[in-house]
């Protein structure tokens, strides 16, 4: 695989391009898949919860679907690694998007399914949501460690950030445009059920045209089929022989996330069933007006787009901030918007009233909510930056593991609090586990040398 050096000139969004199209063709064909396979999931993901309790479940089953959702992220990687070295890329790459095109679907019919019974047990519409899930994080599943890997060989240890900084921006502009044409599809008709499935069938065509275009255009010539995986000693060894600055970063990195799991699913709720707010205003222009009125749902995916906007804005000055000060401070700061973020979102409109209307202080709290991604190549440099060279993959693999692992009780947790204690007591309780893990972070972690 050839070598980008990410350099100076390249850490602006032409830049990331330029480099993008710099690359070989096996890679570039997978950074397209990437950019499909993404755009489909952050199409339909988010709004996941807003269908299963359209489909008839309580918020406590919105939480077991977060944990559901987490325990395929902790125990998938490995796996899927496993068979990625045995059948060889292409393969895996195909079985992976086929699996996730598969989950799509089952998304797209299962309203038409209705209630099954089976063998005595009612099987209700929204059960085929979580089947749906262990299909459609199947591609998922193929290159996190790969990642990490080919960006820490490609670039000089000082500018990690940047090259980070590089290939975010690329794959989080799906992350943009993915919740946004959501949006305008589900404002196409009032019923939920019905607008969110026209969401799910473009998911579809995109899972289809990514698998066929990595099949036919990816090179399998230089695959190698590497050994069957080691088992269980070799995860034994991968944790032994974690690096040690790595280990107070696991820590406040795990209460960060537990935090942010307990909440996650239940944003769109918030917008939806908590505030019920939608967007309504009016432009004039040359005499001409026009009334824009978006449903709350519609108007969920219009805000994700603000904090993807706003996320992809700053992580190339963050990161270019990084090289001065250091990786930690900046890594702290996004820390701290994951912790404050469920209090604000919850909490805030009420501070901000009656001086920001209600769909105002919204978008100004989702836009404070993509400062968070702000830090995530720092975050990722220093995840990787202590790894020995050729070691990079399993030590992100490791590292993403245990802490998946951690975080895995959270959504369900977050849902017991929704459900049968309060909205308000859950994101509180969120927003304090995820201070302590920032303040954790910030007496214990350590600085990648290369920064120093």
């Amino acid at each position: 695989m050839s070598r980008v050096r990410v350099d100076a000139e390249q850490t602006g969004l032409l830049g990331a391009l330029r480099q993008f199209f710099a690359l070989q063709r096996d890679v570039l064909v997978l950074s397209l898949a990437m950019f499909a396979f993404s755009l489909g999931f952050q199409m339909t993901s988010r709004f996941l919860p807003e269908y299963i309790v359209a489909l008839g479940a309580s918020g406590f089953v919105v939480g077991l679907f977060g944990t559901v959702g987490n325990v395929v992220s902790a125990v998938f990687p490995y796996p899927g690694g496993a068979i990625s070295d045995r059948i060889g890329s292409r393969y895996a790459l195909t079985l992976f998007g086929l699996l996730s095109t598969l989950g799509f679907g089952i998304w797209l019919v299962a309203p038409t399914l209705g209630a099954i019974s089976v063998a005595g047990v009612t099987i209700q519409p929204w059960v085929w949501i979580f089947v749906g899930l262990l299909f459609a994080q199947g591609w998922k599943s193929f290159g996190l460690g790969a990642t990490f890997a080919v960006v820490k060989q490609a670039t000089d240890p000082s500018r990690l950030a940047a090259g980070f900084a590089s290939t975010e921006t690329f794959r989080r502009t799906a992350f943009l445009i993915g919740p946004v044409v959501a949006a305008v599809l589900i404002d196409l008709h009032p019923a939920f059920t019905v607008s969110f499935r026209y969401v799910l069938a473009v998911a579809v065509g995109f899972g289809i045209i990514g698998t066929l275009a990595q099949h036919v255009l990816y090179d399998a010539s230089e695959d190698a089929i590497g050994d069957s995986f080691a088992g269980i000693d070799q995860i034994k060894r991968d944790l032994r022989e974690l690096p040690d600055p790595l280990r107070p970063l696991l820590i406040g990195d795990t209460l960060v996330r537990f935090a942010n799991g307990m909440v996650y699913v239940f944003f769109v709720l918030v917008i939806t069933q908590f505030y019920q707010v939608g967007f309504e205003t009016t432009i004039s222009l040359a005499g001409f007006s026009s009334v824009i009125d978006l449903s709350p749902a519609a108007f969920f995916g219009y805000l994700l787009g603000v904090e993807m906007l706003v996320a992809l804005l700053s992580m190339i000055p963050a990161a270019k901030v990084a090289e001065g000060v250091g990786l930690k401070p900046v890594v702290a700061v996004g820390f701290a918007v994951y912790a404050l973020f469920p209090v604000v979102l919850i909490g805030g409109p009420a501070v901000l009233a009656p001086a920001v209307p209600l769909q105002w202080a919204m978008v100004l709290i989702f836009a404070f909510s993509g400062l968070r991604f702000a830090g995530l190549p720092s975050h990722k440099a220093l995840i990787v930056g202590p790894a020995k060279q050729g070691a990079g993959g399993r030590v992100t693999g490791t590292y993403y593991l245990l802490r998946n692992t951690a975080v895995i009780p959270s959504a369900a947790l977050g849902g017991a609090l929704w459900e049968f204690v309060s909205p308000e007591i859950a994101f509180t309780i969120a927003a304090v586990i995820g201070v302590v893990g920032t303040g954790y972070f910030l007496l214990f972690g350590e600085e990648f040398e290369a920064y120093l």
